[in-house]
């Protein structure tokens, strides 16, 4: 058992790693082609709204990967960070910048702010996506260690042909693989363009692949690693095909055992290492050397094999909530957002000082407020939300987000 727990724990790392890929990847996706698929703030709010109510729910298997990391093997988290800190801060702050952005798009008044909000988004998704495939790739290739396990290269050293090329890959399949998500998930322009937008990205994402795929196996392979990449390989040319039969869920499945697979691939290509020492492996970190004590892996064990159903019933149950498709019309701009008249113009009082008089106050309306819709429910325009210039309204209770807010079947 004492040998065993640390391979279970790199399992279930690898695990994690392609929850995410598969969950955060579509985010991703749809994060960098935002201005593509969206040409109208509609249509972008349409895009926004498909990852809208999973997004952040997505980016806990990343959270979960690193604590477990920190756990399991807190020479391997320590030896990592030490060696990759500013591609780490960098996909940090991508993070933190994105989930600005999808947050607060909502909330601002103004085209100028929600473009900014875009902006954030868009940078948000390309940093991450791109920086995880560097990350990986150099893995595989090994970094340069000392005897102590400390990881003693530069930035500079990571950024090699092979790195950008592992970047390059991920970056086009979180592209590809959220533009399918968009066919599958959305409705009208968004869905067309989604489509469109997969089958260009189609050729470019399988000749890097495959170049990447034997690169790696090439550098650092074993038996498991090779028959998964033969996986993805099939994955990937399956998702294209159908994505070209405009079988859309089919080319989101195929997809979506791709992005399972290239963590695992990774994972698989490593082992029995976590970090191989490219300048002498006899320094190089592995499962066995990296992991924590017996008890604190078995302490985990039973926590995780306690929780874990709990958390993938809870993550199913809220995509099944939300499994109906986006359209223009589930999506509707607050009211903060629309044309209003101002609370000065919707109510005037008319007492005896008036031209009106008291007898005037039901007649009292200019002709601008007579066409609008919030004020068919109110004579004097005070009780509407949208009138009263405060998004909470007379009920106190706040607008929803449009872009985050849950939608129904």
């Amino acid at each position: 058992m004492t040998a065993v727990l640390p391979g279970f724990w790199f399992g279930v790392l690898a695990v994690l790693w392609a929850g995410f890929f598969l969950l955060d990847g579509f985010d991703f996706g749809v994060g960098m082609l935002l201005p593509i698929v969206g040409r109208t703030d509609g249509e972008r709010r349409v895009a926004l709204r498909a990852i809208g109510p999973v997004w952040d729910g997505n980016e806990v298997w990343l959270l979960t990967a690193g604590g477990a990391t920190f756990a399991a093997f807190p020479e391997w988290y320590a030896s990592m960070f030490s060696g990759l800190y500013i591609p780490f801060a960098v996909v940090l702050a991508g993070l933190i910048v994105r989930g600005i952005g999808i947050e607060y798009r909502g909330k601002v008044h103004t085209a100028a702010g929600r473009a900014w909000c875009d902006r954030g988004v868009i940078v948000g998704s390309v940093l991450p996506a791109l920086l995880f495939g560097v990350a990986f790739a150099d893995l595989i290739r090994g970094l340069h260690m000392t005897a102590g396990h400390v990881v003693n290269g530069s930035f500079w050293d990571l950024v090699t042909p092979f790195g950008l090329l592992g970047g390059v890959v991920t970056l086009l399949f979180f592209a590809y693989h959220g533009a399918v998500f968009l066919a599958l998930r959305t409705e009208g322009p968004v869905r067309d363009r989604g489509h469109k937008l997969a089958t260009r990205l189609a050729a470019p994402l399988v000749a890097v692949a495959v170049v990447f795929l034997a690169w790696s196996s090439s550098t650092r392979s074993t038996a498991v690693s090779v028959a998964v990449a033969l996986v993805l390989a099939v994955a990937v040319l399956a998702s294209v095909v159908a994505n070209q039969r405009r079988m859309e869920g089919w080319a989101f499945a195929a997809s979506a055992v791709a992005a399972l697979g290239l963590p695992v691939f990774v994972f698989a290509s490593l082992w029995p290492d976590v970090i191989p020492a490219r300048n002498n492996s006899a320094w190089s970190l592995t499962v066995h050397n990296a992991s924590s004590s017996h008890y604190t892996l078995v302490v985990m064990t039973v926590v995780a094999l306690i929780f874990t159903p709990v958390v993938l019933a809870y993550q199913a149950w809220t995509y099944w909530v939300f499994r109906a498709r986006v359209t223009d019309a589930t999506v509707a701009l607050p009211s903060k957002l629309r044309p209003t008249v101002s609370a000065a113009a919707a109510y005037r009082p008319t007492g005896a000082g008036s031209p009106q008089g008291a007898a005037g106050r039901q007649g009292s309306h200019q002709p601008e407020d007579v066409g609008q819709p919030e004020d068919a429910g109110s004579p004097e325009g005070a009780g509407s939300p949208e009138d009263a210039g405060s998004p909470e309204g007379a009920s106190g209770q706040p607008a929803p987000d449009p872009d985050t807010a849950s939608q129904g079947d």
